[in-house]
C-alpha cells in the first residue's frame, strides 16, 4: 500500500473480530494453565501449604497461591495475562459497539481493572487488596453475564452454552463459599483443597464464556485503511 508517496507495508487489511476471542482465551487459558504447571513442578510442596495444613492433607493450590505466591510461576503468569489484557479490552469495546449499552462497557471496563488488581497484586503484597480486586470480579461477572446474554445473538448453540456456563459459575459459589468457611473457621484438614477445586473451576467457566463471543464477533471484520489525503499530517 502506498501512503503519501511511501510504500507501506501492511500485514493486513481485514481481520475476523472472532480473532479477537480466540486470542483472549488461549492467552488466559495459557497463563492459568502454564502456572499451575511450573508452580507445582518447582515449588508443589509450598503452594499447597495453607496457614493450617500442608501436604499431604491438602494437594491442589489455589490460584492465588500458584499465581501470585512464587517465582517463576507467578512472572510467567503475569507475562501471558498482560497478552491477554489487549484482546481483553477489544473484546469489552466490541460489546459495547454491538449492544450500544454504557452499563455493560462500564461493567467490563471495571471488571477488566480489577482482574489486573488481583493479578499484579498478589496476596503476599498485600492480602486485603488482593481480596477486595478479586471479590469486585467476582461481583462485577453476574451484570456482565447477564448483560452479555441479553444481548447476544438468539443462536440456539451458543445460547445454551452460555446459560450452563452462568448456572456452573454461579452454582459453584455456594460450595466454595461453604469449603472455605469450614477450612477458616472450623479448620477441617482437606477442606481448603476442596475450596481450590471449585476455585479453578470458576476459571474455566469464566473464560470459557467470553470465549463464545466469537459467535457474534463473526459478523465483524477489522480493518486497518489509510486516511483520506485531506485528513493525513
Amino acid at each position: 500500500m502506498t501512503l503519501s508517496g511511501v510504500q507501506v507495508i501492511v500485514l493486513f487489511q481485514k481481520i475476523s473480530a472472532k480473532y479477537i476471542a480466540y486470542s483472549h482465551t488461549t492467552c488466559a487459558y495459557i497463563a492459568f494453565a502454564l502456572a499451575l504447571i511450573v508452580g507445582c513442578y518447582t515449588h508443589y510442596e509450598k503452594i499447597v501449604q495453607n496457614e493450617y495444613f500442608g501436604y499431604p492433607d491438602e494437594w491442589i493450590p489455589s490460584v492465588s497461591a500458584t499465581t501470585g505466591d512464587r517465582y517463576p510461576a507467578r512472572a510467567i503468569f503475569q507475562i501471558f495475562i498482560a497478552l491477554t489484557s489487549g484482546p481483553r479490552l477489544a473484546l469489552v469495546f466490541l460489546w459495547y459497539l454491538l449492544s450500544q449499552n454504557k452499563f455493560l462497557l462500564i461493567v467490563g471496563l471495571i471488571r477488566t481493572v480489577s482482574c489486573g488488581g488481583w493479578v499484579y497484586i498478589t496476596s503476599t503484597d498485600d492480602h486485603s487488596t488482593h481480596d477486595v480486586a478479586m471479590i469486585i470480579y467476582v461481583l462485577c461477572t453476574l451484570p456482565w453475564m447477564l448483560s452479555v446474554l441479553a444481548t447476544a445473538s438468539q443462536d440456539p448453540v451458543g445460547l445454551k452454552r452460555r446459560r450452563l456456563l452462568v448456572i456452573a459459575f454461579f452454582g459453584t459459589l455456594v460450595p466454595m463459599v461453604y469449603f472455605f468457611i469450614q477450612h477458616k473457621v472450623h479448620q477441617v484438614p482437606g477442606a481448603y483443597t476442596i475450596y481450590a477445586f471449585f476455585e479453578w473451576s470458576l476459571i474455566v467457566y469464566d473464560v470459557g464464556f467470553d470465549a463464545l463471543s466469537c459467535y457474534e464477533f463473526d459478523r465483524f471484520d477489522l480493518k486497518i485503511y489509510p486516511r483520506t489525503a485531506k485528513g493525513m499530517v
